[in-house]
């Protein structure tokens, strides 16, 4: 059997939102145990950081690496590249290569969904979106094909590139404005795609209910929220494991205690209908992205692949 290569042009046209969502949420309820996964190999290179992800299931072994490179946008490079590898899990044989920076982008979102999908207790039509870069067009793109967003909010640091996203948000179709952090109160989901070390807005800013997604960083020293919304909200992990070492937000306020480890919510037992967040408090889902993601994402992509 030959090996398949898939490029980040035909992963796009591979994409369905909830196909990616549905795939996350199957592998949640079979045999993936996000808390038992090994965390991502991370090593710092002269110019940035090579991360190694790997991960297993039934029918699949899959690593994804990585290059982080933060000087790369002032020479017009993106900043992560890489590749995927999805193996046959009983002979090892590789049986797909795909992007690994796209399927990042795709995975990324469909986590967040999958997150919301548990956590919503209304509608979520309305979204105020922080970040301008790839990650948060990609958010944008994801809930608007899942929840039929109405009012759409970016928030960036630099104008002239939340104008671009702006733009390229219209150009298919999508009602999206710039905004300033007060615009949070009015969101149904607030989503933070950004490299922040300081927190983006205040907790009396949220209005009880509200979704907050997190995912701008697997950095302990970068933080998008600070301690008092994490300790005014139910907050959600992918994996307490990974949270308490790499999540910012949980790193420092565990440190300050404004929340315990023991009252955090896994994503997995949240599926399972093991873990409800009940009442009117704001609900975090902080994620750091899992090699699990990755290949629950590969699979699904590289079986509707073979099925074309």
């Amino acid at each position: 059997m030959s090996t398949e290569v898939i490029e980040a042009r035909r992963l796009r046209r591979l994409t369905d939102a909830r196909l990616l969502v549905d795939a996350l949420e199957r592998a949640l309820l079979a045999d993936i145990r996000p808390s038992a996964e090994p965390g991502r190999v991370s090593r710092p290179t002269s110019h940035g950081e090579l991360l190694l992800m790997p991960s297993e299931s039934a029918d699949y072994v899959g690593v994804k690496v990585l290059g982080l490179a933060p000087g790369n946008p002032r020479e017009g490079l993106p900043t992560i590249s890489g590749l995927y590898l999805l193996m046959d899990a009983r002979t090892l044989r590789l049986r797909a290569m795909m992007d690994g920076a796209e399927l990042t982008l795709l995975r990324t979102p469909a986590v967040s969904a999958l997150a919301v999908r548990h956590m919503a207790t209304r509608p979520v039509r309305s979204a105020v979106v922080f970040g301008s870069g790839p990650q948060a067009r990609a958010h944008i793109e994801t809930f608007h094909a899942l929840y039929g967003l109405r009012d759409v909010v970016v928030v960036g640091r630099d104008p002239e590139r939340t104008e671009r996203l702006i733009r390229r948000c219209a150009d298919d179709g999508l009602r999206v404005r710039p905004g300033t952090a007060r615009d949070v109160h009015e969101a149904d989901a607030v989503i933070c795609c950004t490299s922040a070390r300081e927190p983006l807005f205040e907790a009396e800013l949220l209005a009880p209910g509200t979704l907050v997604v997190a995912m701008g960083s697997h950095h302990p020293d970068a933080r998008e929220l600070g301690d008092d919304v994490m300790a005014g909200a139910h907050v959600v992990v992918e994996s307490r494991a990974a949270a308490v070492t790499e999540a910012g937000e949980v790193v420092h306020a565990l440190a300050h205690g404004a929340v315990d480890e023991a009252d955090l919510i896994e994503l997995a037992d949240l599926v399972r209908g093991r873990a409800v967040a009940d009442d009117g408090r704001p609900r975090v889902f902080k994620s750091v992205g899992m090699a699990w993601e990755d290949l629950a994402v590969a699979a699904v992509l590289h079986e509707r692949r073979a099925a074309s």
